[in-house]
């Protein structure tokens, strides 16, 4: 990586080009790596197991195969011995500051270890609580536009049973109004009905009493009182005279004649 930097910018040097073409060719290399996939594989929350604090687990399935249970031991202390026998590592008074560095980590790694543990996992599982009562209300409002959705397109497929109740109530409408039309109709034709009806029975009634009154009269000037001095009419023959008289009478008034009726 390194190597390939400093080639880079080698040849950024002594290319006489501008500086944004230098800058570009020394930034190319770096963007034609592989692109990464995704999805990629989630975080684990915790880590792995070690030994000791520090060495990790797989270090030791590794070595298991090819030099058994004991063969990270060895390894490690020959590894010491071979650095302090060659004087790789000197020990000197640094050596002893960091060993009681070393033991001030452990003891409050043991000592604080779980309060902090404890409080770290608190604030994770606060942040997680809070991601996932986001997430539920968004579920929440998700669940309730898909049912809000589905009752819009139940309410589309019975939009034809509202237009047809609506088209059967206005057909209704309109036939009451037909009806209460055809109602007031017939009873402004039944009131002149029975008006030409009064009219007639009235227009008769004062027929029958102008003819009454005109056989009446005509009856008392035809009795003389000579006649009635000399020849008394009885009273039936004056009756059947009388009701042959307004018989006849009536039936010339009717015809619009003029009748001379003699007793």
């Amino acid at each position: 990586m390194l190597s390939r930097i400093a080639l880079a910018s080698a040849a950024a040097l002594r290319n006489p080009a501008p500086l944004s073409m230098g800058i570009l060719q020394a930034s190319r290399p770096f963007h034609t790596g592989k692109a990464s996939l995704a999805p990629v594989p989630p975080l684990p929350e915790k880590g792995g197991k070690v030994r000791y604090g520090l060495i990790p687990e797989e270090f030791f399935q590794f070595l298991y195969p090819k030099t058994g249970v004991t063969g990270p031991y060895v390894f490690g202390t020959g590894l010491l011995v071979y650095l302090l026998s060659k004087e790789i590592y000197v020990i000197n008074h640094e050596t002893i500051a960091g060993a009681c560095i070393l033991t001030v980590i452990i003891y409050s790694i043991k000592k604080l270890g779980p309060q902090v543990a404890a409080f770290a996992d608190k604030l994770n599982d606060d942040k997680l609580a809070a991601a996932q009562e986001v997430k539920d209300a968004s579920m929440k409002g998700l669940e309730k536009a898909i049912q809000e959705e589905k009752k819009e397109q139940w309410r589309v497929e019975g939009r034809h049973y509202l237009f047809d109740a609506k088209r059967n109530t206005v057909n209704m409408l309109l036939e009451v109004n037909f009806r209460e039309r055809l109602l007031n109709v017939y009873n402004e034709v039944k009131k002149r009905l029975d008006y030409q009806v009064a009219l007639q029975h009235l227009q008769r009634r004062k027929e029958q009493d102008h003819m009454i009154n005109w056989i009446e009269k005509n009856v008392v000037q035809s009795i003389t009182p000579q006649q009635n001095r000399l020849h008394p009419i009885p009273w039936s023959a004056i009756f059947h005279r009388s009701f042959f008289f307004f018989f006849y009478g009536g039936l010339c008034y009717a015809k619009g004649e003029h009748c001379q009726v003699h007793w």
